[in-house]
């Protein structure tokens, strides 16, 4: 949907109204900091597993595990990602055993990718590690608290990830 100047005025107009600038600076600069320090440490966990994931094979391994086998081009769509970047990162995984690539059982020359016993394992190990750290880090939060975080980045990713879906000719002017 294209969008016309005084659709980019509105957009401005409801941006201004969801809060004032102060606090949507506040936000953007804490957000930025986030991911800084998210990529800095990958939120790898603690222990001797910390650091030991990177986040596009983490997150590779997750969703296999959540959705269970499938080709890459549906694991790309899942993803939001295009498929010769779901090649390119499942490449060292198929080579370290954490995933196995197999032929597709009605199409031989289609490829289906499955999350290997020992990829199941390490990444429950990872799991557990990266567990540990939240809890280290949310230790003097209320649950109530914890939940709420949750609730609110989940929303936030949410609103990002319908955001890059657009296609940038639809996305309203800044």
């Amino acid at each position: 949907m294209p969008t016309t100047p005084e659709m980019s005025m509105d957009m401005t107009t409801d941006l201004t109204a969801v809060g004032d600038t102060g606090l949507l600076d506040t936000l953007q600069h804490e957000v930025a900091l986030f991911a800084r320090r998210a990529e800095q440490t990958r939120l790898g966990g603690v222990g001797q597993v910390r650091n030991s994931m990177d986040r596009a094979a983490y997150l590779l391994l997750n969703r296999l595990d959540k959705e269970g086998p499938m080709g890459v081009k549906a694991l790309a769509a899942s993803m939001g990602i295009d498929s010769s970047t779901v090649t390119r990162q499942v490449a060292p995984l198929v080579d370290t055993g954490l995933v196995k690539r197999t032929s597709h059982p009605e199409d031989g020359r289609a490829v289906v990718l499955q999350l290997s016993p020992r990829g199941k394992s390490r990444l429950e190990e990872v799991r557990s590690s990266r567990r540990q750290l939240m809890a280290e880090l949310t230790q003097d939060w209320a649950p109530e608290e914890r939940e709420q975080f949750c609730a609110l980045l989940t929303r936030f990713n949410g609103a990002l990830s319908a955001r890059m879906s657009v296609q940038p000719e639809d996305r309203p002017a800044s």
